[in-house]
């Protein structure tokens, strides 16, 4: 993977000193992206940056990378990993086109200049990416459909800004860090969520999934080139279940092309022992030796687990199991619960927001030592989502709750922000606001039973909502330390084909996610294939809420902390002072109960400091 960013200013020309300084500040702040390389590419009124990191074919595939045609010149960078690379350079090659190299970064850019902006309906892969036209004077980016790469922008003036990631605006001196009433009730009672498309600070935004744009003389314009489509699902239980099952090991095979070392990671749950046995059984097939797996735990936490209804048990002994099964050569990262605690600002400053608190800290902690030994790994993200696994599909009182189902203690947590600011912002009701914009987007399905339409609606606010708080949460933790992680189960063409599978068949035999598990029959070892849901796990160490406990008291009472003037002090001080009594077993997902809220609140005092963060008009 890599880190992108760029500028197009029309009332400047870029090819100064100043404005120079200015492209190599927002590219630097991605290194950690593309530590093998850094490139930028300035010429009249654009100018391009990007930082490498070298998957697939390391001589070839430089960037910013330029082509000609003619009297036309083409520059692209780009961030992601086409999988049917193969594909397209067949085709391609058969219209004449001729390749210096064996990277999908050149099959991309010739696949802009033989079929324009049209080019993304081809692509099967993860990918943001910007092409500038230069004889057009045009900018075109897009993202893909599902939201695995990230690309945030900004305008100002006539002036168009894209990077990567936050920071990458935030080195640009006409992006300034400024929240206003959205940003409150985005960062403290959606948080870790975002609506999809928004960026936080004032003016800035994200490219939703599936979208693209073009910048030229004319402006913006925004276009959605893919989206779920609702209609009857034809196939009986069989045939799709053997769909399923093409599909995946499909995606799984086509994920594993690299020319660094790959590894899955494991948690010895149905999701990622499916993708760990179908790469280590193209492993086998290919002669390429053990595959290697990584897994993550804690420093004494079988000591202290506790079965909840939302973690039934732990990974650890389903990890060994899975592995020994597959013959994979296993590695088991273990953190020690100071190391989780002192990674939050790390986390945070990873995601550029405060986010899902130790959740996230491990996760950076994890893919640091994963880098260690591999350069790309494949995870199991998105299962969920895609086949209705989460404990709110099955629920009855979740089913009826009217509001994002993840999303609990709202009025709690709103309470928290300053009197003045609460008033402001109205987060509750934005919340509700952002919800029922969700639901009308939803591709209904004609004379669909309620209930069935029900899960539909859950379905498309899990792949549009809680999915992409996930994929941020991969993509900045793993991108962090040079690492990156691919997720089979996000490829369109499962997406598309899972979708309309009928309730009843995705819960067949009587089991959630029955027909995934049908579909792996014979894969893995029977009580690993109807193994119960299990999330990414997190510590259960009691030292952890003392920890966070005491450190939020600490920037309660230090008087220079910018999170007093966002706060209602007594009413923080307060839960920080009864542990978080009153509040929901998890008040976001499935795992963050008091201490992560603490956390989060640690990683928001990081957050403000940092990028100095101010509220509009104040």
């Amino acid at each position: 993977m890599c880190g992108i960013t760029g500028w197009v200013d029309w009332e400047q020309e870029l090819e100064g000193e100043e404005a120079g300084a200015v492209l190599e500040a927002m590219t630097a702040t991605l290194a950690s992206r593309g530590p093998d390389a850094a490139g930028t590419w300035v010429a009249g009124h654009a100018a391009l940056g990007h930082r490498r990191l070298v998957v697939v074919d390391p001589a070839g595939g430089g960037q910013p990378m330029v082509r000609r045609r003619g009297e036309q010149t083409f520059v692209l960078v780009y961030n992601g990993e086409l999988y049917n690379t193969s594909d397209l350079r067949a085709e391609l090659t058969a219209k004449g086109y001729a390749f210096q190299g064996h990277s999908d970064t050149e099959v991309l850019l010739l696949s802009f200049m033989e079929w324009g902006p049209e080019c993304v309906d081809r692509l099967n892969g993860i990918f943001a990416f910007a092409v500038w036209d230069a004889a057009a004077q045009s900018l075109f980016a897009a993202r893909d459909r599902l939201g695995v790469k990230p690309l945030f922008y900004a305008e100002r003036g006539r002036a168009f800004l894209f990077g990567s990631e936050l920071k990458a605006l935030l080195a640009h001196p006409a992006v300034e860090p400024v929240v206003d009433a959205e940003g409150l009730a985005e960062l403290f009672v959606l948080g870790p969520s975002r609506t999809p498309g928004h960026g936080v600070f004032r003016g800035v935004r994200e490219l939703r999934p599936g979208h693209c744009l073009i910048f030229d003389r004319n402006g913006l314009r925004l276009r959605r080139y893919w989206g779920l489509e609702s209609r009857p699902h034809e196939d009986d239980l069989d045939t799709t279940a053997g769909r399923v099952r093409e599909l995946l090991e499909d995606t799984v095979k086509r994920q594993l092309v690299s020319d660094v070392p790959v590894c899955t990671l494991l948690s010895g749950g149905l999701d990622s022992s499916a993708v760990t046995a179908f790469a280590a059984k193209a492993y086998a097939r290919d002669g390429l030796g053990p595959l290697d797996t990584y897994s993550v735990d804690y420093v004494n936490n079988a000591l202290y687990f506790q079965p909840t209804y939302f973690q039934p048990d732990s990974d650890a002994p389903w990890v060994k199991k899975v592995s020994e099964f597959l013959g994979t050569r296993h590695h088991n990262v273990v953190l020690e619960n100071e190391q989780v605690i002192a990674a939050l600002t790390d986390a945070t400053l990873a995601r550029d927001l405060p986010g899902m608190a130790d959740v996230d800290s491990s996760l950076y902690l994890f893919c640091r030592e994963v880098k260690r030994g591999a350069t790309v790994a494949l995870s199991g993200e998105s299962a969920d989502e895609i086949f209705g696994g989460y404990p709110w599909f099955h629920s009855e009182k979740a089913l009826a709750y009217d509001s994002f189902p993840w999303l609990r203690a709202t009025g709690q947590r709103a309470a928290l922000l300053a009197p003045e600011l609460r008033e402001w912002a109205r987060p509750v009701a934005y919340v509700a606001e952002r919800y029922q914009e969700s639901l009308a987007e939803v591709p209904r399905l004609p004379g669909e039973d309620p209930l069935e339409a029900r899960r539909r609606e859950i379905s498309y606010l899990n792949l549009t909502w809680f999915l992409a708080t996930l994929l941020d949460r991969k993509d900045r933790m793993s991108m962090a330390s040079g690492l990156e992680v691919r997720v089979p189960y996000c490829d369109h063409r499962l997406v598309e084909y899972v979708w309309n599978i009928p309730w009843e068949f995705k819960n067949c035999d009587g089991q959630r996610k029955g027909i995934l598990r049908r579909a792996l029959a014979g894969t893995l070892p029977d009580d690993v294939l109807h193994r119960p849901k299990s999330p990414y796990p997190k510590t259960h160490h009691p030292g952890y809420l003392s920890a966070v406990q005491g450190w939020l008291a600490e920037i309660l009472d230090d008087p220079a902390s910018p999170l007093h003037n966002f706060i209602d002090g007594p009413r923080v001080r307060a839960l920080v002072q009864s542990g978080g009594e009153g509040l929901p077993l998890s008040w976001y997902g499935q795992l963050m109960g008091g201490a992560q809220l603490f956390a989060y609140l640690i990683q928001l005092d990081t957050f403000l400091r940092r990028f100095n963060v101010r509220v509009a008009g104040r």
